[in-house]
């Protein structure tokens, strides 16, 4: 699905999300992302999968500086355990959990803002 960036050309902004892929400012990503105003790295997150204590360490690691963690979990919403929101929570970052979808968009509006934000995108199966 296209949807419609919002962010200023020096951030990263996701641009289209489907099954086994995104596109972020003009790169095609076939697996699950981490995405970053100023970076977009791979996760190794597997479509489907719940998000685990090692799966939260990759976040912690890329997105150090996020205030806000939004947190998609591919086709519907998988809760995160309390463990590892506090986990986040030590690292400075309020998560929000949602679909991969409005993960994507919330994103765009959220950096299109100047939001310190970072998204963890499982890929859609």
């Amino acid at each position: 699905m296209a949807i419609q960036p919002t962010a200023p050309a020096d951030r990263q902004f996701i641009q289209s999300y489907g099954p086994g892929r995104f596109r972020v400012s003009g790169i095609e990503h076939g697996a699950s992302i981490i995405v970053t105003p100023a970076r977009t790295v791979a996760w190794s997150a597997p479509a489907g999968a719940a998000v685990d204590a090692a799966l939260t360490a990759e976040i912690v690691a890329a997105a150090a500086g996020a205030e806000i963690l939004l947190l998609g979990t591919g086709r519907r919403l998988v809760p995160l355990p309390r463990a590892l929101r506090g986990t986040l929570r030590a690292a400075g970052m309020v998560a929000d959990v949602m679909d991969t979808g409005a993960a994507c968009r919330t994103y765009n509006l959220l950096v299109g803002e100047g939001r310190r934000v970072a998204a963890a995108l499982v890929v859609l199966d």
